[in-house]
Order: C-alpha cells, then sequence, then structure tokens
C-alpha cells in the first residue's frame, strides 16, 4: 500500500495582499484640475474672485490717471511718492477697517469708532497724560480704546441691545466725553517719539505703512488660522447653531468688539502723530469709510462672510480714488457721490451673491443635461 505524501494547502487569495490598479497620471492631474475648478466656479474661490476684481479696479483707477495727467505720471519719482502717499492715507482708516471688519463678519456693527480715536487720541494728549512719555500715551490710548470696545460689547450681548443703537450711542457719549476733556480745544502732543511714527522711514517706506502691514497681517492670522478666526464666522453665520455647537456667543461678542476698540486705540496714536495734536472733532465719519471699505472687500453685512485682505484693498481703492480727485482739482462733493455710488453698487452685487451663484449655474447645468 503506498503512501501518500501530504501537500501544503494553497493560500486562500483572500489571504494575498490586495493590489490597487494601476494609476493612470494623466487621469490624475484631470481629476486634480477638475477639483481646482470646481473649487474656482463655487463658493470657495468667491473670495480669490472678488479680490481680483478689486485689483483690477485699481489698474482702471491708475489707467484714469495716466490718461487725465500724464505728465504726473511720466515722471517715476512722483509715481512711488505719490504711490506712498496713498499708502499713508489708508494707513489710518486700513487699521480700524481691520477691527470693523470683525465686528461685521461676527453679526455687529461698530458706529462709534470714529468716536473711540478722537477720544484715546484726546485722553492720550492731555497734559498729565505726556508727562508719562511715549509709553504712557500708547498705554492710554490702547486702554481707553479697548475699554470702550469692551464696554459696546457688553451692552450688545449682555444688555441685549441691537449693535446699531448701541453703537450709536457711544459715539455720542465718546465724542462729549473727548470735547468734555479737552475743554473743546486742540490738544498739541509734545512728545517727539509719538510725532516721529508719522515721520520716520524704514528703508524709504513710512513706518505708518508697516503698522497698518502689521495689523494687517496679525488680522489675516487671527480670522483663517485660528479658533477664534472660525468660531467669528460661526457667530456671525448663525449664532444659534454657535450656541448650540458649544460657543459662547456672548462673549466672543464682547472679544470682537474688545479687538475694534483696540485697533481705534492704535489709529489714534496713528493720527495724532501726523496731527501733532488731538481734538474732539478727529476721525469724523471713520466709521462710513471703515463700513464701506469692509463692504467693498466683500464682507458681508448680515455676518458670516468677509476677508481682511478684501477690506484692505478696499481700502486703498478709497484712498486711491480720493488722491485721484485730489490730483485733478475735483471737489469733495463730487468725489462723496463717487463714493456713495461704489458703496451702493457693492450692495447690489452682494445681494446677487448672497442667493449663491453657483447653485444658480448648477440648475442650470442640470437642466441642460
Amino acid at each position: 500500500m503506498s503512501e501518500t505524501t501530504p501537500t501544503a494547502a494553497p493560500e486562500r487569495a483572500a489571504d494575498l495582499p490586495a493590489q490597487s490598479p494601476p494609476v493612470d497620471p494623466a487621469e490624475t492631474a484631470k481629476a486634480d484640475a477638475s477639483t481646482r475648478l470646481s473649487w474656482w466656479r463655487g463658493d470657495g474661490g468667491e473670495g480669490a474672485k472678488r479680490n481680483l476684481g478689486l485689483l483690477a479696479t485699481l489698474v482702471v483707477l491708475v489707467v484714469i490717471g495716466i490718461l487725465t495727467r500724464p505728465d504726473l505720471y511720466g515722471d517715476a519719482s512722483w509715481v512711488w511718492g505719490n504711490t506712498l502717499t496713498i499708502l499713508k492715507l489708508a494707513s489710518v482708516v486700513g487699521v480700524v477697517t481691520v477691527g470693523m471688519t470683525f465686528v461685521i463678519i461676527g453679526g455687529g456693527i461698530d458706529l462709534s469708532v470714529g468716536a473711540i480715536v478722537a477720544l484715546a487720541g484726546v485722553w492720550c494728549t492731555t497734559v498729565a497724560t505726556q508727562s508719562y512719555g511715549a509709553g504712557g500715551m500708547i498705554f492710554s490710548a490702547l486702554t481707553v480704546g479697548l475699554a470702550v470696545g469692551v464696554v459696546n460689547g457688553l451692552l450688545v450681548s449682555y444688555g441685549r441691545l441691537v449693535p446699531f443703537i448701541a453703537t450709536l450711542a457711544m459715539m455720542v457719549a465718546a465724542r462729549g466725553l473727548a470735547a468734555e476733556i479737552s475743554d473743546k480745544q486742540t490738544q498739541v502732543s509734545n512728545d517727539s517719539f509719538i510725532n516721529g511714527i508719522a515721520t520716520v522711514k524704514l528703508l524709504g517706506i513710512p513706518l505708518l505703512v508697516y503698522i497698518l502691514a502689521a495689523v494687517v497681517l496679525a488680522g489675516w492670522v487671527l480670522l483663517n488660522r485660528t479658533t477664534f478666526g472660525r468660531r467669528t464666522v460661526a457667530v456671525g453665520g448663525n449664532p444659534e447653531a454657535a450656541r448650540l455647537a458649544g460657543i459662547n456667543v456672548r462673549r466672543h461678542t464682547v472679544l470682537l468688539y474688545a479687538l475694534s476698540g483696540l485697533c481705534c486705540g492704535i489709529a489714534a496714536i496713528m493720527l495724532t502723530a501726523q496731527a501733532t495734536s488731538a481734538q474732539a472733532a478727529m476721525a469724523n465719519l471713520y466709521e462710513l469709510d471703515a463700513i464701506a471699505a469692509a463692504i467693498i472687500g466683500g464682507t458681508l453685512l448680515s455676518g458670516g462672510r468677509g476677508t481682511i485682505i478684501g477690506s484692505l484693498l478696499g481700502v486703498i481703492i478709497f484712498s486711491t480714488i480720493t488722491n485721484l480727485f485730489a490730483i485733478n482739482g475735483l471737489s469733495t462733493e463730487a468725489q462723496n457721490m463717487v463714493k456713495g455710488g461704489i458703496i451702493v453698487a457693492a450692495v447690489l452685487v452682494q445681494q446677487v451673491q448672497f442667493r449663491s451663484l453657483s447653485q444658480f449655474l448648477a440648475r442650470n447645468r442640470a437642466t441642460t443635461t
């Protein structure tokens, strides 16, 4: 009887490692391109498209300047100096606009920013405050701005006042307090360090422009790379959903207005340095300039969406328009009418975008298919 030698059982196919199908580089590149294109067509690329539109607007303004004043734009040194002038003109309002952008994205509004700048400027230029030197003046301006911003936040969040009413009341009260402190007089800044902020240049660029760049960079990082920024968008988009998600909406609202007040304190030092003085009437209508720049930059008045870069471009556009009217000898009244038209046009564009143009196009494509 023959013996059979045992043979090893073959391995089951299930035990074998699965082999992925070969990847076609052309298909992968096509998929990546399709993903990027869908991002550009959708809501994700809305901010980039708007910023490109703002840059195109700046180019158009420059072309208008070249056509209307070719004698000036033919001088390269004048063009560089005029560019720095525009950036200096935009620096103070730009810092205020950064704080305003956060407040509007968070679903609020702040009509008191100009009055806060005036109050902080007057407070830091009193004789008592100037006796502590530049450090005391800077600390005073920042503290006053921060404190008034906190009061605004408390009135809106815990006092349950409508932001429009709360900040309107603060605008009147802050202007009155500034007039009371200064006795309706102009207070001269005697500190050489503070006054030098407006005249010092680093690598040929004014220090005021560096301050604006630093505030914009800090605001961009805070909005786009931190939990604070994500919570701001959530609170502005849907406060009730944000509350259910565990966000302390009231506390966050206070922080937003405090941030706006802090930016006003920084702007007060910058404006005081430019004028070497402060008075209760300074920074008049800054709140309208800041709100307009934020709207032009794509910040929704209803909250929940906005960009710091867009707001900065909005400020620069308005400063360029002001400069363009100045070099052509046009009146301030005509300039204000043009600005008003731009604001109305921007709000109308926002209303169209708020209805989600991308969804409309998607429905159109589905119907065609």
